[in-house]
């Protein structure tokens, strides 16, 4: 099995619940699809830096993830099935960076 990360870019007139539903369904896609979600991290509204289908900001959510080839495959099947998603970006790691947080808020 490969290492993953997946970003998904959700349009920003979406509510908490429905941000949070979207990403609890793809967390269980992921495990049903023989894969094991390693990391999540729910990065919030943030502004683009070009509009995207005319949306200024959006909801960003990342995934750390092990998994095949069918794994990938289910997941980006559903994406281009989802309204929500404007965007999303997938690529494949030997090894994973669990440790930092790219978008953390710092005290």
């Amino acid at each position: 099995m490969a290492f993953y990360e997946n970003t998904l870019v959700l349009k920003q007139d979406l509510a908490e619940k429905q941000v949070k539903d979207i990403r609890e369904s793809y967390n269980e896609l992921i495990s049903k699809s023989s894969g094991k979600v390693i990391k999540v991290e729910e990065w919030g509204l943030l502004g683009l830096a070009r509009k995207i289908a005319n949306y200024r900001k959006a909801f960003f959510i990342h995934f750390k993830f092990e998994g095949d080839k069918k794994t990938v495959n289910e997941f980006e099947k559903k994406i281009k099935l989802d309204n929500s998603i404007i965007r999303h970006l997938t690529v494949r790691y030997k090894k994973l960076d669990t440790k930092n947080e790219f978008f953390n808020k710092r005290a």
